[in-house]
């Protein structure tokens, strides 16, 4: 690695042997230094965990292309996605990164359901060092989700997260914005416009109760696909998506502090002004 190039981390949370992971670091190459860092496994829904049961062995890792190895260091970790952002940072970079690339992930992370990925959880770990960060998204088909199916066209994504990354690389990003969460429709070109949106509020992946019939039986959460895209803000992740089928840009900060009135929300729960609104939860499915 030489100091003149930025290190460029990347990592996922469906596991090294993605062929998306290695489709977004390709597309890097002449831009930096590679430095790969994935869990060893499958680590989809981590969120930002970093258990304590995670050993951390690191694995180095090699991927051929065309029967040829890549020309990157890569390595594979026990532990989650957060935990191989650190890992990648603490102890097997020779200088902090100018960039962490989380991605491509197989399937999107629209919606407030995007605390649960892990895809979206190592970005915000590495933002979490001062690193500008990319999550990125691929919207495919639900049977997709888990595998590393080699049918799936990343060349959009691809050269969507380095139009980005090189972006960030080279500028200062605004205050607040900590991660960039890129959302990829499924049929998207090199074409395809994409536009800055906000996370919508509404759920996508629903979770469904477990078939069986003792509690004490196996009982794995499933989840489903339910947009409700008519239901979606015009300004939201999830509408341009699903709707609009435009790629959507979101920006996210690791503040996630209300933006509510503090001083008026103070005066509420001492009791010196009275709240008149309402807050209707979302309706179970």
């Amino acid at each position: 690695m030489t100091p003149e190039r930025p290190l460029i981390l990347f990592t996922n949370d469906d596991g090294i042997a993605s062929p998306a992971l290695w489709a977004a670091a390709a597309a890097f190459a002449d831009l930096g230094d590679i430095l790969i860092v994935a869990p060893r496994e499958q680590q989809s829904g981590m969120g930002r965990s970093l258990p304590i049961t995670s050993e951390g062995r690191i694995y180095p890792h090699e991927s051929p292309q065309n029967g040829k190895p890549y020309a990157y260091k890569a390595y594979a970790v026990d532990g989650t996605p957060a935990q191989a952002v650190q890992h990648g940072i603490l102890e097997l970079s020779d200088r902090l990164p100018s960039l962490v690339v989380s991605g491509i992930n197989y399937g999107d992370n629209l919606g407030n359901g995007v605390t649960i990925s892990g895809t979206v959880g190592a970005a915000l770990e590495g933002s979490s060092f001062g690193i500008p960060a990319l999550a990125v998204s691929q919207q495919m088909p639900k049977d997709l989700h888990l595998s590393y199916s080699t049918e799936v066209d990343f060349t959009a994504a691809a050269a969507f997260t380095r139009k980005m990354g090189e972006h960030l690389i080279h500028h200062n990003s605004p205050d607040d914005v900590d991660v960039l969460k890129l959302e990829i429709p499924w049929g998207a070109t090199v074409e395809t416009p994409w536009r800055i949106t906000r996370l919508s509020r509404r759920r996508v992946y629903w979770p469904t109760r477990p078939e069986r019939v003792a509690l004490s039986e196996v009982g794995r959460l499933g989840y489903h696909y339910d947009a409700d895209p008519g239901k979606a803000e015009p300004d939201s992740d999830v509408y341009a998506v699903v709707i609009d089928k435009v790629i959507s840009v979101t920006p996210i900060s690791l503040d996630l502090t209300s933006r509510t009135d503090l001083y008026r929300l103070q005066q509420i729960i001492s009791g010196e002004r009275r709240y008149n609104g309402e807050h209707r939860a979302e309706p179970r499915r």
